[in-house]
């Protein structure tokens, strides 16, 4: 299984519609994230910093799989307009420097 962080960054003014956009994910996506592996997936936001940790079994096979999933396009969309940037699902994630388990 692979652990990932991932970081993306809000446009100013759009934290609360993130916020409420996220109290409840279609259930349509979370089917296609379990399916194609997401153990989990978390997001913690410090004021426009959004930072993901993410668990799945093969990161580029989850993103090759969603890249034509209509329920992952629909929600791209939702998310793209609050973002400030494009968010890189090709990513490797930010370098994990240290951990306590």
């Amino acid at each position: 299984m692979e652990r990932l962080a991932l970081r993306t960054r809000l446009r100013p003014g759009c934290e609360e519609t993130y916020d409420a956009e996220h109290a409840r994910i279609p259930a349509e996506l979370e089917q296609a994230m379990r399916a194609h592996g997401v153990h989990s997936w978390r997001i913690f936001r410090d004021g426009l910093d959004l930072f993901h940790f993410v668990e799945v079994d093969d990161y580029a096979a989850l993103q090759a799989a969603l890249r034509d999933d209509p329920a992952d396009q629909a929600w791209q969309a939702r998310m793209n307009r609050l973002l400030d940037g494009d968010f890189d699902k090709d990513s490797g994630g930010l370098l994990l420097v240290w951990e306590m388990t």
